[in-house]
C-alpha cells in the first residue's frame, strides 16, 4: 500500500494524487486504505516517515565504520546516500520535492531528517578538522556551515542524477563529484588556506 502511495505521490503530487488510483495500484479497496490510514494526509505522512527513516538508516549504515578516517566515512556515507536515492527515486521525490512544498506537518518531518544527517556530517568534518590540528575557533565557527552546504549540495546532486535519462552517473561517480568539490577545499582550509577575492 505504501509502495503504491509513494509512487502515486511522486508522480502526481500530494494534492493531485488520487486515493482511488493508489488503492487500485496497491490491489486493495479504497475502504481498506481508509481503514488503516484514515485520510490522505495520514497516508502521505506515513510515506514520508518511511522514506525518511530508510534514507537515514542507509546513510548511518554507510558511516558506521568507526575505525575509518573522517573523509572515508564521509565518502561511504555519500555513496550510501546516492545509492539509496537512485534506487528509490519515488521516495526521494516525495522527500525532496513533495513534502517540502506542502507545508506543515510534512516539511517538518523532512527537516528533522535533514537535521539528523547534517549533525552526522558536522561531526565528521569537525573530527577531520581537529585531527588536522585546526584552530578550535575555526572548527566551532565554520564546520556547521560547511556541513549544511555539503548537505544542500548532496540533495541538489541527487535531484540532478535522478533527472538524467541518459548517461546517468553511478552513486560512486556522484559521490566522487561532491568529494572533489568539497573535500579539496576542506583540506586546504584545514591547512590554513583561506579564499580571498581576487585583486585584494
Amino acid at each position: 500500500m505504501l509502495d503504491a502511495a509513494v509512487a502515486g505521490f511522486a508522480r502526481h503530487g500530494y494534492r493531485s494524487a488520487s486515493m482511488d488510483d493508489i488503492a487500485e495500484a496497491a490491489g486493495v479497496s479504497k475502504p481498506l486504505v481508509y481503514q488503516y490510514l484514515h485520510s490522505k494526509e495520514d497516508l502521505f505522512t506515513a510515506c514520508i516517515a518511511r522514506e525518511a527513516a530508510a534514507l537515514s538508516a542507509a546513510v548511518h549504515e554507510g558511516t558506521r565504520e568507526q575505525a575509518a578516517s573522517a573523509d572515508q566515512q564521509l565518502w561511504n556515507g555519500l555513496c550510501a546516500f546516492f545509492a539509496h536515492t537512485a534506487a528509490h527515486p519515488d521516495g526521494w521525490a516525495v522527500l525532496s520535492q513533495q513534502a517540502r512544498t506542502e507545508g506543515e506537518p510534512f516539511a517538518r518531518a523532512v527537516s528533522e531528517m535533514r537535521a539528523e544527517l547534517v549533525a552526522l556530517v558536522t561531526r565528521l568534518i569537525g573530527r577531520a578538522a581537529r585531527d588536522a590540528g585546526c584552530d578550535e575557533d575555526l572548527v566551532d565557527r565554520e564546520v556547521s556551515g560547511l556541513a549544511h552546504a555539503l548537505a544542500g549540495a548532496a540533495e541538489s546532486l541527487a535531484d540532478w542524477a535522478n533527472s538524467r535519462t541518459e548517461d546517468r552517473p553511478s552513486a560512486k561517480e556522484t559521490a566522487a563529484t561532491l568529494m572533489h568539490f568539497c573535500w579539496t577545499g576542506l583540506e586546504s582550509l584545514m591547512k590554513g588556506g583561506r579564499w580571498t577575492p581576487s585583486g585584494r
